[in-house]
């Protein structure tokens, strides 16, 4: 098939682009390399499957494709609130761009969407039917209502216009080709473990996450666009809960590093707990982790030494 992967330079979409090409597709990497690195999918230059293409998902684009993977949107605070009238205008604009170009070829349209929509839950773990809690008007909404009206379009082009879609909602991921400076909490905690910088947490540590390394997380996407009479909303993550202080000590013992650990003020409409429920996943894909998280954590650690020696 010929695919498209919008945010194909990131973290997650380079590792889509390499999975799709290993499966003999024809693959269309769309970025403006705001998070996206050329570094990322450099490797990929010479398969005559692979085409890239600099663009802004906020700007319409006619192209021809079976399948659309939107992922175009930065994922972690840092970025997302840096231009959050962009980061707005990225998850609106462009979702309804990448609709309409779905809905024109007939492709068929996953949404990478977010555990994000969940906002601070009442609920735990987080289940597909939760509405969720989210700010309207925080720092963070940007992002979290943006996604959340991301989900609305997709399934208003789906029920109007009979757009196949899929809507997958991400939960914390992480692995090789994180950036060192995203501000996502796995890739700061190692940065900072083998500079030997203080580790950073935000109140007292007792707020939870689950991590998934991204190999599972790319299996999931695949076998969500490939599932047939499925929508979703469908949580991808790994159930396995960690408080952060818990994950700062792990990422230090892991690392051999000398760090201290110090407390700093909790950011605004910061959760108190992540962790999904994945038995939709399990029921409609047969998808769930298999990378342990000390697995995956020695594999990103690994991954960062290399990068900061260079």
């Amino acid at each position: 098939m010929r695919i498209l992967v919008t945010g194909g330079a990131g973290f997650l979409g380079s590792h889509l682009c390499e999975r799709l090409l290993r499966e003999g597709h024809e693959v269309v990497c769309l970025d403006n390399f705001f998070t996206g690195r050329r570094k990322n999918i450099h490797a990929y230059f010479a398969d005559l499957n692979f085409e890239l293409i600099r663009h802004d998902v906020v700007e319409p684009l006619l192209l021809e494709v079976d399948r659309i993977y939107h992922l175009a949107c930065p994922a972690s605070p840092v970025h997302y609130q840096y231009n959050p009238v962009k980061t707005i205008k990225t998850n609106v604009l462009g979702t309804h761009n990448m609709l309409g170009l779905a809905k024109r070829t007939r492709a068929r349209f996953l949404l990478a969407s977010t555990s994000e929509v969940y906002g601070d839950p009442k609920v735990h773990p987080q289940t597909e039917d939760y509405w969720g809690s989210v700010n309207p008007i925080g720092i963070r909404s940007c992002y979290d209502e943006g996604k959340r009206v991301a989900e609305t379009f997709a399934m208003d082009y789906h029920r109007q216009s009979r757009v196949d879609i899929r809507i997958v909602r991400i939960f914390n991921t992480y692995g090789p080709r994180m950036l060192p400076d995203d501000g996502r909490v796995v890739s700061n905690f190692i940065v900072q473990a083998l500079k030997g910088e203080d580790i950073t947490v935000y109140g007292d540590g007792s707020q939870t996450r689950s991590f998934c390394y991204v190999d599972d997380l790319i299996d999931g996407l695949v076998r969500m666009m490939a599932s047939e009479n499925f929508t979703g909303p469908v949580n991808l993550g790994n159930p396995e809960e960690f408080t952060i202080l818990e994950l700062a000590k792990k990422i230090i013992a892991m690392t051999g590093s000398r760090s201290k650990i110090v407390f700093k003020a909790l950011p605004s409409d910061d959760p108190t707990q992540r962790q999904p429920d994945i038995g939709l996943a399990k029921q409609k894909l047969g998808w769930q982790p298999k990378v342990t998280v000390d697995e995956g954590f020695n594999t990103t650690i690994d991954y960062f030494r290399k990068e900061l020696a260079r």
